[in-house]
This record gives C-alpha cells, sequence and structure tokens, in this order.
C-alpha cells in the first residue's frame, strides 16, 4: 500500500497534479458533482459575506478565481477551496477599528489580508514547512471551530429577527439585541423561521438536497411578491453583475499598515494550514493516493492570490464542503471548474434576482452555518476519552466567545505546543518485566520490578532532551536505590528514543558514572543507528563499552545470564 504523503523534491508549481489523469466515464459524473457543489455553495458563500463584512457578491468571486487557480496548482484532487466561516471570522474580528464594515476601502483591506496570507503560504512552502499543520491539534481546533460556531449562530439572532446590528463582540450583540427585542419585525422572523424549517426538513428527506439554495429562491420569490421591503424587511439590493475587476487593492500602502495586518493574516495561516492539510490528508488516504502538504501550499497560495487581487476575502479548504463533493462522486478538480462555470454563468446573468433577498434569509443561512460548526459530540467525546485534553478545547471555545476569534486561534497554537511539550518534558516511562509463562509486559515505575533478579529494564518513552533530562536522571537514581535485590545491570530500553541532545548526553554521561561507583552496569537494548551514532558522539558509549548495546532482548538475557555462570 502506497503512502497518502509523498514529499515533492526540490521547489516546483505543480500543475494540474489534482485533475490529471482523467477518466472519460467518470467525466460526467464529476459534472453533475460540480453542478450539485455551486447549488450548495452559493447561498453557503454569500452567508459567509454576511460573517466577514463584504458585499455579497465578494462571496461570489471566492469560487471564480481561486477556486480555478487552485484547481490548476493544487496537489489535492478531492480539495475543495473557497470562503470559510472560520477565516471570514477572523477577518470581521481583525478589520474591526480598521475601516468602516462594508466600505470600498474595508474590502481593499480584506483583499490585502488574502495577498499576506498568500506570503505566508509561499514562505512556508519553500522552508518545507507543510508539518507545522501537525502543531495544532485536533482537540483544540474541535474547542476553536465550536467557539467559532457559537459565536457566528448567536451573531444572527438579530439578523433573524429583522434588527438593526448592534454592539460588539459575542455578548455585546445578545444584549443589544435583548435590549432592542421590541422592534422586531415579524415579516422578517416569519421568512428566517420558515427558510431554517424548510433547509433542516430537506436535508432529513436527503443531505443531497440543496434546501439552502431552494430555500434562496423560494425567499427571493416571496420578497418579490409581497414586497416585504415595503413592511420594513431589509434586502441586499443591487448586486452588481459581470466579472471582478483585477488590480492590487487601493489601500494607502505602509510598513504601519502592513505590521497592523500580518497578526490577522498569520491567524488565518494558521487556520487554512491546520484545516486544508487535514483534510486533503484525510482524502488521499481513503483513495490511497499521492499527496503533498508542502506542495498543495503553492495551490492555496495561488488562490489567496487570486483572491486578492480579484477584489475578495481569504479562500481556504473547506472539510464540509470537500465531503460534500466527495459524496456527490466528485473525484478529481474537474467537479470544481465545474462549479466554477456554473458560478461565472450566475455572476453574468443571475444577479438581478438577488436584490430581492431578505437579508434575515442570510441570516438565517449564516446561523446554520454556525450550528454546524459546533461540535458538542467532538467536544463530549473529548471529556469522556481525554479529560485533560478536554478543558484546553474547553478554553479555547471561551476565549474564542468571550474574547475573539484571532486571539482564539492564537491561544489554541499555543495549547497545542504546550500540549506537545508537557508530553516530552514529562514522559510516562515504564519499566520492562517478564510475563508468566514466556515474553514481556510493561509495569509502572511506581513499582520497581525487576526483569531478574539483579536486572532492571526501564523504558523511556520519549526522545530526550534538556527539559525531561532531570526526570530520567531521578528516576534511575530513586529505581536504583529501592531496587530488592541489589542490581547488577540496568539497562535502557531505547526503542522510543528518537534523538538524544546535549544536555541529556551530559546527564547520561553523569547517570552512567553513578552507576559504575555503584558497581551497576549500563547496558542498552534496541537502539536506533540514529541515536547510537549520537551516543558515539557525545562519548557515552566510551563510558559503556561497545558490548554494552543489544539488538533485542534475548541477546541481553542470554549474555545476562553467561556473565554471572
Amino acid at each position: 500500500m502506497t503512502t497518502a504523503k509523498t514529499e515533492a523534491k526540490g521547489f516546483r508549481f505543480p500543475l494540474f497534479e489534482g485533475l490529471l489523469p482523467i477518466k472519460a466515464s467518470q467525466v460526467p459524473t464529476e459534472i453533475i458533482a460540480g453542478i450539485t457543489l455551486a447549488a450548495l455553495a452559493i447561498p453557503e458563500v454569500m452567508g459567509y459575506t454576511k460573517i466577514s463584512g463584504t458585499p455579497v457578491i465578494t462571496g461570489l468571486y471566492t469560487i471564480l478565481i481561486p477556486m480555478a487557480l487552485y484547481a490548476i496548482f493544487g496537489a489535492s484532487r478531492h480539495l475543495v477551496v473557497g470562503a470559510d466561516s472560520a477565516t471570514a471570522a477572523i477577518l470581521a474580528a481583525g478589520l474591526v477599528g480598521l475601516a468602516s464594515v462594508g466600505s470600498d476601502e474595508y474590502v481593499a483591506l480584506a483583499a490585502v489580508l488574502a495577498i499576506l496570507v498568500a506570503a505566508f503560504l509561499f514562505l512556508a512552502r519553500i522552508a518545507r514547512l507543510g508539518f507545522l499543520a501537525d502543531f495544532l491539534s485536533s482537540t483544540v481546533l474541535v474547542g476553536f471551530l465550536t467557539g467559532v460556531g457559537i459565536q457566528v449562530a448567536f451573531g444572527q439572532i438579530g439578523g433573524m429577527l429583522g434588527l438593526e446590528a448592534h454592539g460588539h463582540g459575542t455578548l455585546g450583540k445578545i444584549v443589544a439585541d435583548l435590549q432592542h427585542i421590541g422592534e422586531t419585525n415579524f415579516y422578517a422572523l416569519a421568512m428566517a423561521v420558515a427558510v431554517l424549517a424548510l433547509i433542516v426538513g430537506l436535508k432529513k428527506l436527503s443531505p443531497k438536497i440543496p434546501g439552502a439554495l431552494l430555500a434562496v429562491i423560494g425567499a427571493m420569490f416571496v420578497s418579490w411578491a409581497l414586497d416585504l421591503q415595503s413592511h420594513g424587511v431589509h434586502v441586499l439590493g443591487a448586486i452588481p453583475s459581470g466579472l471582478p475587476a483585477l488590480g492590487i487593492p487601493h489601500v494607502d500602502w505602509s510598513w504601519d499598515l502592513i505590521q497592523k495586518l500580518l497578526p490577522i493574516a498569520f491567524a488565518m495561516f494558521v487556520v487554512i494550514l491546520a484545516q486544508s492539510a487535514a483534510t486533503s490528508r484525510a482524502f488521499a488516504a481513503r483513495y490511497n493516493e499521492r499527496f503533498s502538504e508542502n506542495t498543495d501550499l503553492v495551490g492555496l497560495g495561488m488562490a489567496n492570490i487570486g483572491a486578492g487581487l480579484s477584489g475578495t476575502f481569504v479562500v481556504s479548504g473547506s472539510p464540509t464542503k470537500t465531503q460534500m463533493v466527495d459524496g456527490a462522486g466528485g473525484r478529481s478538480q474537474l467537479t470544481h471548474l465545474t462549479t466554477v462555470l456554473v458560478v461565472l454563468l450566475v455572476i453574468l446573468f443571475l444577479t438581478g434576482p438577488l436584490a430581492y433577498m431578505p437579508e434575515a434569509v442570510l441570516a438565517a443561512i449564516v446561523f446554520m452555518i454556525g450550528l454546524d460548526l459546533i461540535d458538542l459530540e467532538g467536544m463530549k467525546k473529548i471529556f469522556v476519552e481525554a479529560r485533560s485534553e478536554f478543558w484546553v478545547a474547553l478554553i479555547t471555545m471561551v476565549v474564542v466567545v468571550l474574547v475573539g476569534v484571532e486571539q482564539g486561534i492564537l491561544l489554541a497554537m499555543v495549547l497545542s505546543l504546550l500540549d506537545h511539550v508537557r508530553r516530552g518534558y514529562r514522559p510516562k516511562n515504564s519499566l520492562v518485566v517478564a510475563r508468566q509463562g514466556n515474553g514481556w509486559r510493561i509495569s509502572p515505575v511506581s513499582s520497581p520490578a525487576q526483569f531478574e533478579p539483579g536486572l532492571m529494564a526501564y523504558h523511556f518513552s520519549h526522545s530526550m532532551y534538556y527539559a525531561n533530562a532531570e526526570q530520567f536522571s531521578e528516576q534511575v537514581l530513586d529505581l536504583v536505590n529501592s531496587a530488592d535485590p541489589r542490581l547488577e545491570w540496568f539497562c535502557i530500553d531505547a526503542a522510543a528514543i528518537a534523538d538524544v541532545d546535549y544536555s541529556a548526553a551530559a546527564t547520561l554521561r553523569s547517570t552512567c558514572g553513578i552507576l559504575k561507583e555503584q558497581g551497576i552496569r549500563l547496558v542498552f537494548v534496541r537502539v536506533s543507528v540514529d541515536v547510537r551514532a549520537e551516543l558515539d558522539r557525545y562519548g557515552v558509549t566510551d563510558l559503556v563499552g561497545t558490548g554494552a548495546f543489544y539488538t533485542n532482548g534475548d541477546d541481553l538475557l542470554n549474555d545476562y545470564h553467561q556473565r554471572k555462570q
């Protein structure tokens, strides 16, 4: 079985890796899947514009040039690239105070952010930093996305009630909605409730039915037929048709502006890296396909360059839309190029009816997007299976809801790295003891069991470095001092040790000297070639002797028995 992740050699621009080869028999299915994706994605991306604070047309632009560029340059055959709720929420939170929401300046700043994100992605590709996706744990990602979902969903309640936007932050918006609840427009509320009922009902009948699209079409017809605008219902109004204007965003370019935008762009970059890589990796493994996170960064970077130059906002790989396409039978980027063509037709010829769309309907669609992000089942599973990690996820969620999305993702990064350090700092080491009858078993360090009288086998479960070297020394000496009967040999099982740094080697040499003074021989078993080379270089081998290294436990035991005879 081939691996799903195969690293490309050198830096290159991949072309059509996600598209070719194409089986002729698969083309009709790909086209149908592309049309299905367009039907489901169009109302969804319109909802994302409400989260990001940009005009509705910019949502359609995210699945035009950016999606086409990813189809050309991306490495994944399955990943769907477009607007995303998490990055849209980070965008909205980051641009507060820099420009008026929805203004030309605001849209231009959103485009600049897309270009900065692309720069981060290209730098990550050059430096081969695709592995950084692994450092945002699934635990904190669940907490982060749940927090985003809560923030997004509660932020739409006022819109569904037909209220003007008031307040900042999740709690501020809730308080403002309660204060103005007497101003509820019941026409708007009725439309929102009807749309929610239709989407939920059709989803229960079949996930493949484009409930959101049917709801949008129905809402526009009702709005036009009943002239809901005359009843105080806010509608989208005229939406420009035609292709986006290409060019550098019109902003006052300065280092001061870049400094303000860089933290926002970096937060988006982290989300894109983690979310896109995880999705692409999962689907490549599902179909046993070659895939490289590093080469895929080129496709994601080009997609965001396209977003920035076409006047829209940051795009990312979407797990939900990717799963949606897979369920519809799409197996290559031909599906996504089909979607691009459908959206192109909508932009050129069908933007007129969108003017009648009630904003309450769009708020209802976004509300559903938010609810889909809230992963209570995932939080419950973490609570049951890994209680300590649950609190990390919960803290991340709370920070996102109460403080902000940008701060939440930065905290998620820090907590993920701290969790990684914690696992290495205090590894769960053990002793290896003989099983009754035959074989070996693991025993806790707290019960200093010997493999045989006079021989103790100590399994160190992590690479040895400066942070855990002291724990190693303390555990070994405690085991030696509490051993009964007195030890003759102390064996380190190095199967899990992938690396030994300078500080750990110094501790190892010191421990070896202490054991020698007590007449105890230090030996090693299952040492990798790389670790053995490090021990040679650090002078550990000179202290213990070349005969102190054993390939397996049987060789160790045979030599121990022979030396005792």
